[in-house]
C-alpha cells in the first residue's frame, strides 16, 4: 500500500501549502478528507484493502482541531515525514495517529477523541 496521510480538518491556504511543500520531496500521499466523509472508518479512508465504507455522509461538525492519520509507514518514513513537518512551521499538530489494526475502524472523531483523550492524560501525570 502507497503511503498515505489522512488529514482532516484541512488548515488555512497558506498552513496547507506549507505542508504540502514540507511532504512532496518524501513522495507519500496526502489525502484531505471532505466532511461528509468523516463517518467513513479510517481504514476506508486510507484505501485499506478490505474495508467497508458506512451508508451516508457525516453531516456533524468537523473536528475542533486539525489532525493527521499516517497510513503504511514504516517507522524510518514515519519519522521522516514528522521531521519535514516540524521543519516546516506548519505546526504544531498535537493530533496525530498512525493507522492500527484497532483503529482502522474508527471514525474520525473517534479518533480524535481519543488522541486528546491521551494527550489529557498526559498532560496532567507531569
Amino acid at each position: 500500500m502507497k503511503e498515505t496521510i489522512l488529514l482532516f480538518n484541512v488548515p488555512d491556504k497558506e498552513t496547507l501549502l506549507k505542508i504540502e511543500m514540507a511532504l512532496f520531496p518524501l513522495h507519500v500521499r496526502l489525502k484531505k478528507v471532505a466532511l461528509e466523509d468523516y463517518n467513513q472508518p479510517l481504514g476506508v479512508l486510507a484505501g485499506v484493502k478490505d474495508a467497508v465504507r458506512t451508508e451516508g455522509n457525516w453531516t456533524g461538525d468537523d473536528l475542533s482541531d486539525t489532525m493527521f492519520v499516517f497510513a503504511f509507514f514504516d517507522d524510518n518514513r514515519l519519522n521522516m515525514a514528522l521531521a519535514a513537518l516540524r521543519k516546516s512551521g506548519a505546526g504544531p499538530f498535537p493530533y496525530k495517529a498512525v493507522l492500527t489494526p484497532t483503529n482502522q475502524f474508527w471514525t474520525a472523531h473517534e479518533c480524535f477523541e481519543e488522541i486528546r483523550q491521551e494527550h489529557e492524560a498526559m498532560s496532567s501525570s507531569n
